[in-house]
């Protein structure tokens, strides 16, 4: 690979899932990003570089946050929502804020996660983001406001605050993006007249 390629590494038994059915997902994300992947099914690695007729060196990198994204647990269909323009993708690590106790990242994913799914669903139906909660990651994907709030209420929860004070930020949160989008709209159609 040349100076424009880009170097990964992405969980082992989250390669088939890159690679896809009959390697449909490798090619779809070569065909959109106009890109080349060399994947290495033994190690996880993976080699993204740009196809010779590829014009924006930048599909480089919506490749690797696709390729991210999947890593971390995303299905492909949610990983492919990066392409959209304003879609972004965050990966906490749960080590950073807790440091490498592997029985307390476990006790704070279930916190995360809630109870039968409780608490990832509020968020992510609270804030229109999604999450993947992976290995030693949260990871989100969502528009600007969506994936802030989802984050916020994330590090919330890691801190230790209480499911129902988050409940209670994330529905505050939702009524400000409502407001905000109402403005947006309104401020557009009034552009259009």
């Amino acid at each position: 690979m040349d100076k424009q390629s880009r170097y990964l590494k992405i969980p082992l038994e989250r390669i088939g899932v890159l690679i896809g059915s009959h390697g449909k997902v490798k090619r779809s994300i070569e065909d959109r990003c106009g890109v080349e992947l060399e994947i290495d099914s033994d190690n996880g690695s993976i080699g993204i570089a740009l196809r010779s007729d590829t014009t924006d060196p930048l599909n480089i990198f919506e490749a690797e946050k696709i390729i991210l994204a999947i890593g971390r647990g995303f299905s492909p269909d949610r990983a492919f929502e990066l392409l959209e323009e304003d879609v972004f993708l965050e990966i906490l690590d749960l080590r950073d804020y807790l440091g490498k106790s592997s029985s307390t990242i476990q006790r704070i994913k279930s916190r995360i996660i809630g109870e039968r799914g409780k608490t990832r669903r509020i968020i992510e139906e609270t804030t229109g983001a999604k999450m993947s909660i992976y290995g030693h990651t949260v990871a989100i994907i969502g528009a600007t406001e969506e994936f802030q709030a989802a984050k916020e209420a994330v590090i919330m929860i890691i801190r230790g605050r209480r499911h129902r004070t988050v409940y209670r930020f994330l529905h505050r949160k939702r009524q400000e993006i409502k407001k905000m989008q109402m403005a947006l709209w309104k401020d557009s159609s009034l552009t259009l007249k």
